[in-house]
């Protein structure tokens, strides 16, 4: 069975939530920063707020803050996490 099927991008992700992160697709550059600040698989996030404008959105991973644009966080797979 295809995993994409059951897991989520992490823009889909509510406020408040928490979200346990599967799989990382993106390439490149930004994936090491993004791997080396913790948004690697297994790694919970907490959904903290968006922006003015709606974009970007700030979550929590490893005890820091980190503003993601909407174009990054939807090749972040994963799954909520329930409360």
């Amino acid at each position: 069975m295809d995993e994409t099927n059951i897991l989520q991008h992490l823009h889909q992700a509510s406020f408040g939530e928490r979200f346990l992160i599967e799989r990382v697709d993106i390439q490149g550059e930004l994936k090491r920063r993004l791997l080396d600040l913790g948004f690697v698989p297994g790694a919970v996030i907490e959904v903290l707020k968006a922006s003015p404008l709606g974009d970007p959105i700030s979550y929590r991973v490893a005890g820091t803050v980190i503003a993601l644009r909407q174009e990054e966080s939807q090749l972040i797979w994963g799954k909520v996490m329930p409360s």
